[in-house]
């Protein structure tokens, strides 16, 4: 049962950071006057992009000056859904999120800070850990297959940054269509793209663990695999929402219950101030240790 427990967690927060960002990159900058005109209205709104590349590199230049954001989220894989509210703030190794998290009825805290990554878990879990303690850390590149699956912490830390995703857009996709529309009662750009996995299969691999990233891109060798998602980016290209479906890129790995991988991210609050600190060191069991049986 115990590790049974332990597996969830490690799952979870897998889960959870893999909806929250995409593969890291970067994007050429974009070209001046790129934008085109600007939009009537008087909202500030230009014109959209035609070009994935100048898409990502404007969304990216924003993202960078703006640095910290509120969210919320909501995503389902396999059938099993999850929503999650918090806040980031975008520092590459010094990326830094508070998030909780509401799954299966269950509710969980979510911290990165100094490229550490700490869950806190629902109350009736930690008690079967048998631990004493309320927070799990994972340790990024440690000897437990949970934080091995986190890659390295500067890796791992800077995949929140949403701007990455639209990194993995200027590598691999393309933008199919482009509307200007108003969300939530904002004037924005929005955006229907395609990714191409065939173009960089190793940009869909590389924060996987060594071990697998071979296994990973063999499965999907010779396949067409297209990945959706949705853009809505304000006036200053900072995202407003983003939407993508994995679903076909797990399929094609031989996932079960692929169907469905899909999220949903919402942004507001673009330049808040964000402060995360580590849990108390008394409050926290090392997940390592306890995969090995200790406390």
């Amino acid at each position: 049962m115990r590790k049974t427990t332990l597996v969830a967690a490690g799952a979870a927060l897998v889960l959870t950071l893999t909806a929250c960002s995409g593969n890291s990159g970067t994007a050429e900058p974009a070209a001046a006057g790129s934008n085109q005109s600007q939009a009537d209205g008087g909202s500030g709104l230009a014109s959209p992009f035609t070009d994935a590349i100048q898409l990502a590199s404007a969304s990216k230049q924003g993202t960078e000056k703006s640095k910290s954001a509120k969210f919320t989220m909501e995503s389902s894989v396999g059938g099993q859904s999850m929503t999650a509210s918090g806040a980031m703030s975008f520092d590459g190794a010094n990326t830094k999120m508070s998030m909780t998290s509401n799954a299966a009825g269950q509710q969980s805290e979510i911290r990165i800070v100094d490229g550490a990554f700490y869950i806190k878990m629902p109350a009736e879990q930690a008690k079967q850990l048998g631990a004493g303690k309320a927070w799990i850390k994972f340790a990024p590149g440690g000897d437990d297959p949970f934080s091995q699956m986190l890659g390295s912490s500067s890796q791992s830390a800077e995949q929140s940054d949403p701007s990455k995703i639209l990194d993995q857009v200027s590598k691999t996709g393309r933008i199919v269509s482009s509307d200007q529309t108003e969300l939530n009662g904002q004037k924005v750009n929005h955006y229907v793209v395609e990714m191409d996995v065939a173009k960089s299969i190793d940009e869909f691999t590389k924060s996987m663990p060594e071990a697998s990233r071979a296994k990973v891109a063999e499965a999907l060798k010779g396949k067409d695999v297209k990945i959706p998602a949705e853009f809505w980016l304000d006036k200053d290209n900072l995202p407003v929402q983003v939407t993508m479906d994995q679903g076909p890129l797990m399929q094609a790995m031989g996932v079960p219950s692929a169907d469905g991988s899909k999220f949903t991210m919402k942004y507001t609050d673009w330049g808040t101030q964000v402060d995360v600190a580590a849990p108390p060191a008394d409050q926290v069991a090392d997940l390592g240790e306890l995969l090995k049986g200790g406390r």
